[in-house]
């Protein structure tokens, strides 16, 4: 190997040990990509001390606690019209790197995750953990899930599409 060519060597194994902000940026007013060292934890159980096994199975929402004892609301992954807590969900008391969009508007802080990885030294996955366990659960492609899924259409037809019972939608 020639001398010139350790240096790229060494860059490219240092990018894959350690890469750089991988967020999208989504044009947000008040956002920064942000990469963070969070504990996964149930918000309920946090704020209330009313706390389930394995942060509820997936059923309640999740925080990401920073030791300084901030806590983040994770508002989204990068699923359309979908949270984070699938993505989430097997990191239940877990430390966990996250990698997304720090957004700050008035008084309000979320956090959308956009990558995340245990750990030490878990490998990095894309916060899209929801359409895939969607296509299994559902035999179908997740990519417009929100109009193929059941319980969706079950709420429609329950409570119309305004939400309303008994209220029609007259398109103008």
């Amino acid at each position: 190997m020639k001398m010139r060519s350790l240096p790229v060597l060494l860059f490219g194994l240092l990018s894959v040990s350690n890469p750089s902000l991988a967020a999208d940026s989504w044009g947000i007013d008040g956002e920064e990509k942000a990469r963070i060292q969070v504990t996964v934890v149930d918000l309920l159980c946090e704020l209330t001390g009313n706390c389930a096994e394995n942060c509820g199975d997936g059923k309640r929402q999740l925080g990401l606690l920073q030791e300084d004892g901030t806590l983040l609301l994770p508002a989204k992954n990068n699923d359309i019209f979908a949270g984070a807590t699938a993505d989430l969900i097997p990191f239940c008391g877990k430390k966990i790197e996250a990698d997304g969009l720090l957004i700050k508007k008035d008084q309000i802080t979320m956090f959308a995750l956009q990558f995340k990885r245990e750990l030490p030294d878990g490998k990095w996955s894309r916060a899209n953990w929801f359409t895939r366990d969607w296509s299994e659960r559902n035999g179908q492609d997740a990519a417009r899930w929100f109009e193929n899924d059941p319980t969706i259409k079950a709420e429609l037809e329950r409570t119309g599409i305004l939400g309303l019972p008994g209220v029609t939608y007259v398109p103008q």
